[in-house]
């Protein structure tokens, strides 16, 4: 099961819904599902069941029942392995019962957001169960697809990470062409300090431990140590003594994300949870209701 923090921010309705229809009218146009109207009878109906091809972390369901909902109101939908539980090959996720036009025309709707947001929860707990023992938390990036953040940031979490933050509006993160042009670290830390309000996080990213030096004289809340070695983040925990959270970041992969935690930083972000996942392989097979 993933962990309970996993699920403090659930997917609201007002969010899966406005892109569930989105991705229905993209998939139907004006004429609607012209394969099934012409082979199916306005009034069958049929049982769906999911499953896993191969194992991995389950998240998005709901998301699928939304889609199915949204053609045929009065559909049944059985959850079998709930988001964030470990699901084996072949196994079942759950079973879809309505009106069988709808639940053709949903179907692969359904399936692609599955199979995405699935995708990222079974690599992000891949990740999570390479740095399990040490401090580390697995979070995200800004790296998601464009509209759909926040499917892919709950799918983090339903693989037991965590996320950073959702996008420029929530936490100011200081990064390098920032610095540049402000003209240094220290004045683009005042310009943010004199602007932004006392309950807006601030984060400054560092490539060198002299750069970092200069961020620790200011007070500041995290810092992102980006390209860092493990050996160059050891030195750079020792020098912020607990001070601010440290975040390591750039290029982590799943075959460094150990040695990475074993520096000893709190954090561990990579755009390859959302941007390098390989979509999970989840079937739909029917069967007359």
């Amino acid at each position: 099961m993933a962990d309970a923090r996993t699920f403090d921010l659930e997917l609201s309705p007002t969010i899966i819904e406005p892109a569930v229809r989105a991705a229905l009218l993209e998939d139907l146009g004006l004429a609607g599902d012209v394969t099934t109207n012409s082979v199916i009878g306005p009034d069958v109906k049929a049982v769906g069941l999911f499953a896993t091809r191969k194992p991995g972390t389950v998240s998005g369901l709901k998301v699928a029942e939304t889609a199915f909902r949204m053609l045929d109101p009065c559909v049944v939908f059985e959850i079998v392995h709930p988001d964030g539980t470990n699901a084996p090959g072949k196994s079942p996720l759950a079973r879809v019962r309505g009106n069988a036009r709808a639940l053709l025309s949903a179907e692969r709707v359904a399936l692609n957001f599955v199979g995405r947001m699935s995708g990222i929860a079974t690599l992000t707990r891949q990740f999570v169960d390479a740095v399990a023992g040490t401090n580390a938390v697995i979070i995200d990036t800004r790296k998601t697809t464009p509209n759909l953040r926040a499917f892919e940031k709950y799918a983090v979490r339903c693989g037991g990470g965590m996320n950073h933050r959702v996008g420029l509006f929530d936490a100011v993160l200081i990064k390098d062409n920032h610095i540049v042009v402000a003209g240094g670290i220290s004045q683009a830390i005042m310009a943010v300090k004199s602007r932004v309000g006392h309950l807006v996080k601030v984060q400054v990213e560092v490539d060198t431990l002299d750069q970092l030096k200069e961020a620790l004289q200011h007070k500041i809340d995290a810092v992102l140590l980006d390209n860092m070695t493990p050996d160059q983040m050891r030195e750079a925990v020792k020098l912020c003594a607990g001070r601010v959270i440290t975040e390591a970041s750039g290029g982590v992969m799943l075959d460094s994300a150990r040695a990475i935690a074993d520096a000893g930083v709190d954090l561990i972000s990579s755009g390859s949870l959302t941007h390098s996942a390989m979509v999970l392989d989840i079937g739909l097979d029917f069967e007359i209701g």
